[in-house]
């Protein structure tokens, strides 16, 4: 695929992604898809109860469409674009199925707390069965694509995990847990939107370093979708994106770094999704074993809301630690493609 389709996917994406909320979130208004703030978050949330959830369903739509779109317009109008290897294009719609299956068991959650009313949603062991037969099912049609490594490359390093037949359980693990770690992120207006683009970026630039056209497109289109999306979810949000949204996010990072061989580049890229899951992980086990609690509260964005920062504040530091860390990688994966 050429440059054209890749910034067609991105302005395709956004675009449906920005101009369906025009319609979509009267919608969730008009069915009373409203989100129940819980009564362990900061206390100022509460105004914001009432206000529409699954709204990924905007980036879904944008990313998805976008992509197919542009592939389409450029295949078949403009006649131009690079064919792909069959391996490239089996892991290109194992990976967007694997997205679409995370949203769904998001749907779920997000069906069971609104129209339910029950705020938990669906149970912890329900969301960890399910996720884990998404990432198992997206792992064996790399597997069926040829894709069948044994080693991880740690960034920085230059060092090959050698994991043998534990790659693949090893891999069925940081799918999950990197969906998780991108859903605890969506918890202010705009935060995971913003790092989740900025994160798409940088994929995209690593798609094109490693020469995954595919890929690049994909995370053009990503990149276009949370774009269009942070129109109606910066601060303050005239709708949320639900883990509908959150877990699509995840899977599609995911399948965009397994698919260009590279998935432990998640953890440069993704460093704000880590830091969040760590505080709720250090929080739990402090307050267990001491009784004494390490933030204000987890996850870690709101301790720095109860310390008196913005939200908007909280999603711009994040949004530059993110591109500080994104732009690091990519250095990185050029220095050791030999591009420089």
């Amino acid at each position: 695929m050429t440059d054209t389709v890749v910034l067609l996917a991105g302005v395709l994406a956004f675009a449906i992604s920005g101009l369906s909320g025009i319609f979509f979130i009267p919608y969730l208004k008009k069915i009373k898809a409203g989100q129940s703030i819980r009564d362990v978050g900061p206390t100022w949330h509460k105004k914001k109860q009432g206000t529409p959830t699954m709204g990924g369903f905007l980036f879904i739509c944008g990313t998805v469409l976008g992509m197919a779109l542009a592939y389409l317009i450029c295949s078949r109008l403009l006649h131009v674009g690079a064919a792909l290897s069959s391996s490239q294009k089996i892991k290109l719609v194992g990976g967007i199925i694997m997205a679409l299956l995370f949203g769904f068991i998001g749907f779920m959650d997000d069906y069971v707390k609104v129209v339910k009313k029950r705020n938990l949603g669906l149970t912890a062991r329900q969301k960890s069965v399910l996720q884990l037969c998404a990432a198992v099912v997206f792992l064996i049609v790399m597997y069926l694509a040829g894709d069948r490594p044994s080693t991880m490359l740690i960034p920085f390093l230059n060092v090959q995990l050698r994991l043998g037949v534990l790659y693949w359980p090893f891999a069925a693990l940081i799918i999950v847990g990197t969906v998780n770690a991108v859903n605890l992120t969506d918890g202010i207006d705009g935060l995971c939107g913003s790092v989740t683009m900025i994160v798409a970026i940088a994929f995209l630039l690593c798609s094109k370093i490693v020469s995954y056209a595919g890929f690049a497109a994909l995370s053009a289109a990503l990149a276009g979708g949370c774009l269009g999306f942070l129109v109606w979810n910066f601060h303050p949000a005239r709708v949320f994106m639900g883990d509908t949204g959150s877990l699509f996010l995840g899977g599609l990072l995911c399948a965009l770094a397994f698919g260009i061989g590279q998935p432990l580049i998640l953890v440069p890229l993704g460093i704000i999704y880590i830091v969040e899951t760590l505080s709720v992980i250090i929080q739990v086990i402090s307050f267990k074993t001491t009784g004494k609690r390490v933030f204000k509260m987890s996850p870690i964005h709101h301790h720095f809301e109860l310390s008196g920062w913005k939200e908007n504040k909280i999603v711009l530091i994040f949004s530059l630690v993110t591109i500080l860390c994104s732009a690091a990688a990519v250095a990185w994966l050029a220095v050791y493609m030999g591009l420089f």
